[in-house]
């Protein structure tokens, strides 16, 4: 049998397959409480395994991956920022990721703060009072780190489970 142990990532945007040759009935979407139930089974059992600090890095690293691959294969604007923007707020949309927008920015310190509405990982969930969207962090860096070349340090600051009925997350370039 083989196994697939790795140092370093071989996921390829073709893996995702086509879709709409391996589903002609049921089509590219599906409910949001199935991809709920695969996110959080899986966070449970990394923080049974690895605890709540390297869950939560495992989740991160894997929303940088995708945020990079997600840039590298969906996102077309490369160059002006605020049509980069806006190309990336109509995607997540599209896509029914989100409802995106920059409240603040300071292109100069390359700091940003970044709302999400209706985010796909938490939005409705009951309030616990934890910020959860570790994975969303990672994604925004990635995305951030593909357009500009920088590392960011992306960190939520309001989350739906925390009270608030959006995500908010700071991100601002790695000294």
């Amino acid at each position: 049998m083989f196994k697939e142990e790795r140092e370093e990532s071989k996921f390829e945007w073709n893996m995702l397959g086509n879709i709409q040759a391996g589903r002609p009935n049921l089509g590219t979407t599906m409910d949001v409480a199935v991809y709920r139930l695969m996110q959080f089974t899986l966070r449970d059992v990394l923080i049974q395994k690895y605890g709540v600090e390297e869950a939560d890095e495992i989740y991160f690293n894997a929303g940088e991956h995708a945020g990079k691959e997600f840039y590298k294969n969906l996102i077309k604007e490369k160059k002006d920022f605020n049509k980069f923007i806006l190309e990336l707020q109509e995607v997540l949309s599209n896509l029914k990721i989100g409802i995106m927008r920059i409240e603040k920015a300071d292109l100069e310190k390359m700091k940003f703060t970044i709302v999400v509405a209706e985010d796909l990982d938490c939005s409705g969930l009951p309030v616990s009072g934890e910020q959860i969207c570790t994975y969303d962090e990672g994604f925004l860096s990635g995305i951030l780190k593909s357009f500009t070349g920088m590392e960011f340090d992306v960190k939520e600051v309001d989350c739906w489970c925390s009270g608030d009925r959006v995500c908010r997350f700071s991100a601002e370039k790695k000294s």
